[in-house]
C-alpha cells in the first residue's frame, strides 16, 4: 500500500488517472456536520492500492480536481456508509457526487444472517484482515504532516478494502435478487442526506 498526502487538492494527473472506480472515505472533527463539525481529510484508493490523502483548506474548501472526479460518471465511487461522506463532501467542496456503491446498505440488504455491517466485519469476512480501529477517536484536524504512520495507515485502511467488498457484495446482490432494491436505497440517499442537512436527522418512517 502506497500513501501519498495531499495538501488542498489532488493534482490533475491523479484525477485524471482513476478509471472505472475508486474508493472514498472522510475524517472530521465529529459527527455533527454541518452544524458544528467540520471535513478533516479524505482519502482515495484506486484499484491498484495507491491511497492519496488530501486535508482540505479549511478557508475555503476549494478543490477542483477533486470535485471533477466527485462528480464524473463514469467513475463509481464506493464508500461506506456514505450517508456520512456524501453529506460532508457535498456541503464543503459543493458539489454533487455521481455514481455510487455503499456498501452499508448493501450489506444490510442482502447480509441478512448478520447484524454486525460495520467495516471491519466486512473486512474480516471478505478479505480475511483485522483492522485496528483504535486511530479513530483521533484530532484529524492537525496538520496532515504531523500525523503518525498509524493514524495515516488507519485513515487508508478505511478505502483500501472497499474494491474488494463491492465486488463480493455486487455477487451476493446479484445471486440474491435484491439488486434493483439496493439501487432504489443508493437514489433515495440524496434525500436522506438533505433530509440530514435541514435538521432531520430521525427516522420520518418510523411510527
Amino acid at each position: 500500500m502506497k500513501i501519498t498526502k495531499f495538501k488542498e487538492d489532488i493534482t490533475s494527473e491523479i484525477a485524471n488517472s482513476f478509471q472505472e472506480s475508486i474508493a472514498i472515505d472522510t475524517e472530521a472533527t465529529g459527527l455533527q456536520i454541518p452544524e458544528r463539525d467540520k471535513l478533516s481529510l479524505i482519502q482515495i484508493s484506486d484499484k491498484k492500492g495507491n491511497v492519496f490523502i488530501i486535508q482540505p483548506n479549511k478557508k475555503n474548501y476549494k478543490a477542483p480536481n477533486l470535485v471533477s472526479v466527485l462528480e464524473n460518471e463514469k467513475i463509481l465511487k464506493i464508500g461506506h456508509f456514505l450517508r456520512f461522506d456524501k453529506n460532508a463532501l457535498e456541503f464543503f467542496l459543493k458539489c454533487k457526487i455521481k455514481n455510487i456503491f455503499d456498501t452499508k446498505i448493501a450489506s444490510k440488504i442482502v447480509r441478512t444472517y448478520t447484524d454486525s455491517h460495520g467495516l471491519k466485519n466486512l473486512v474480516q469476512e471478505f478479505c480475511n484482515k483485522s483492522l485496528d480501529k483504535r486511530q479513530g477517536s483521533s484530532d484529524w484536524n492537525k496538520d496532515i504532516s504531523e500525523l503518525t504512520d498509524k493514524q495515516l495507515e488507519y485513515a487508508a485502511n478505511d478505502v483500501i478494502y472497499l474494491h474488494k467488498i463491492k465486488d463480493e457484495l455486487e455477487k451476493m446482490l446479484l445471486r440474491e435478487n435484491r439488486m434493483e432494491i439496493f439501487k432504489k436505497c443508493l437514489i433515495f440517499l440524496d434525500t436522506r442526506v438533505n433530509l440530514d442537512q435541514s435538521g432531520f436527522k430521525f427516522d420520518i418512517f418510523e411510527h
